[in-house]
């Protein structure tokens, strides 16, 4: 049985609490990890952009509670051609998680690195695939960016090759009495990060195996695929995974962003 939790509208923490965790992230993670002054740019709605740009902006931040779970969430992803090989993936959502704080959702490093975009709300999914042998967390964080931080932002994983990075691994979303119940940090085995610069939100996801057993050497979703990976994620086919359930997320929230943001009136 599936267990999925309302999503529910809060207020946003802050703007000077958000401030003073940005400022933190100079001390903790040093200069490199939260470089570019512009990363550091915070609004609303930027004032200089087109009216277009500010209504697609302003309905992307209020996207994690004001769209339905299962737009956000579909019940079924049918991943055509995104197995391994290029074969055909499906997989069934399992559980959602209550909206939930970042502070809640992600692991401490990697709030801190978000700091400086203003991390605001993370929604979770878990999924399986169709042989209920491998499962998937996949998350998005909504944050209180402008085009130019999420830039920055984006940039600085790039370079830096922060998705890459274990200790900036996500956290996965464990659903009782599912495949996914013992779907811990241990068992975390292929992971991808997609900061998106169209829109104030990052997704993410983090796959495993769905036998519960700990993973030593997880791999980011990139390795994972290459054509030359020998390993038992790779073969298992959980960086398909991982990198299948985010694509597959991320465009669906586009597309509706993209349909809503035309029909509002200007």
């Amino acid at each position: 049985m599936e267990r999925t939790t309302r999503l529910r509208p809060v207020r946003p923490e802050p703007r000077q609490r958000a401030r003073t965790v940005a400022a933190a992230v100079c001390v903790v993670l040093g200069i490199g990890l939260i470089g570019g002054a512009a990363a550091g740019a915070w609004l609303t709605d930027d004032a200089s952009a087109s009216s277009g740009a500010n209504t697609s902006w302003s309905t992307a931040r209020s996207a994690w509670h004001s769209l339905p779970v299962d737009t956000l969430f579909p019940r079924t992803l049918q991943g055509k051609g995104a197995g391994p090989g290029g074969a055909d993936r499906v997989w069934t959502r399992l559980g959602v998680a209550a909206d939930g704080d970042c502070a809640e959702a992600l692991d401490p490093l990697l709030v801190r690195a978000l700091g400086p975009v203003g991390c605001v709300r993370v929604v979770r999914a878990t999924y399986t695939d169709a042989t209920r042998s491998t499962v998937t967390t996949v998350g998005m964080v909504f944050t209180e960016a402008d085009a130019t931080a999420m830039r920055a932002l984006a940039t600085r994983f790039a370079d830096q090759k922060l998705g890459g990075r274990k200790d900036l691994m996500p956290r996965t979303y464990p659903v009782p009495g599912t495949a996914a119940g013992g779907f811990g940090a241990a068992q975390r085995a292929a992971w991808t990060t997609h900061v998106l610069t169209e829109l104030p939100v990052l997704v993410y996801a983090v796959s495993g195996f769905a036998d519960g057993r700990a993973v030593t050497d997880p791999q980011p979703a990139a390795r994972a695929m290459a054509r030359d990976a020998t390993t038992a994620v790779a073969e298992a086919g959980l960086g398909n995974d991982a990198e299948g359930v985010a694509d597959w997320v991320e465009r669906a929230l586009r597309t509706t962003l993209a349909d809503l943001t035309e029909k509002k009136p200007r």
